[in-house]
């Protein structure tokens, strides 16, 4: 638990700064909504009638009219990116920062396991990126209820819940990543969150590159599909965790074995 807590305390401030940033510019969104609602049917017709554009974020299916349609849109994207860059930002050096900033001589000197290591911290990555989350779903049902809108509770619940899971497995991928490296890299991080996003607007974009679905985790966060269907896609949420899962065992193996310099 020692190191668990040394974790959280040392990345207090950075939480602090992300959760803020996302928190105020989803507020600013839903609290934008309702001055904006009678002029929604025609942004909506814009929107959706901008073919490839419209299709590479969902506009062509979502209703900009309703909260949940403007929510899942301009939210969405907001939680989603920022939501993957955090995640990755914490989790990419969570590992190799020791050998960074000095310190691994000292944390390996003390009667720990290199597994008790990669557990406690990788257990760090989680707790704050479920507190993240937790946070921010309660900020966004907060203020749909402050600012006089019918809150869609299920949708919301839905789409939050997708990022979420999105966060763990980019999270996980960047903390097998951050076993390999010597020294913590967090534009090797940023980079692969970045990547993935712009993975998911090209299968969105044409039916030739749909199997990239299967390789990126916005594919799952997609908020037409999760709106319109009222349910999440399982099989690509499963194949998710199983990428996450794999490099999570990876960063046991190696991180074991790995000559700490």
């Amino acid at each position: 638990m020692t190191i668990i807590k040394h974790e959280l305390k040392l990345n207090l401030t950075s939480f602090i700064i992300w959760a803020s940033s996302i928190g105020a510019l989803i507020a600013i969104c839903i609290f934008i909504y309702p001055s904006m609602k009678g002029q929604m049917e025609d942004i909506n017709n814009i929107f959706s009638s901008m073919g490839s554009f419209s299709e590479a974020f969902g506009m062509d299916q979502l209703n900009f009219g309703t909260l949940i349609g403007f929510y899942g849109v301009e939210c969405g994207n907001i939680l989603g990116l920022g939501g993957a860059l955090y995640a990755s930002y914490i989790a990419v050096s969570i590992l190799s920062k020791e050998e960074k900033d000095k310190t691994s001589e000292f944390l390996l000197t003390h009667p720990i396991s290199r597994k008790r290591i990669v557990s406690e911290k990788l257990i760090a990555v989680f707790i704050l990126l479920t507190a993240l989350n937790l946070i921010i779903y309660l900020l966004s049902i907060f203020c749909m209820g402050i600012s006089g809108e019918s809150i869609p509770f299920k949708e919301v619940s839905l789409l939050h819940l997708a990022y979420y899971i999105l966060q763990i497995e980019l999270g996980s991928i960047c903390f097998g990543i951050s076993s390999i490296l010597h020294k913590g890299n967090i534009g090797i991080g940023l980079g692969i969150s970045l990547m993935m996003y712009f993975v998911n607007i090209v299968a969105n974009i044409t039916t030739k590159a749909k199997f990239l679905k299967y390789i990126t985790p916005f594919a799952y966060c997609d908020s037409a599909s999760i709106i319109s269907n009222g349910s999440l896609d399982f099989v690509l949420i499963i194949i998710g965790l199983i990428f996450a899962t794999c490099f999570i065992v990876l960063s046991y193996l190696i991180y074991n074995k790995k000559d700490i310099k």
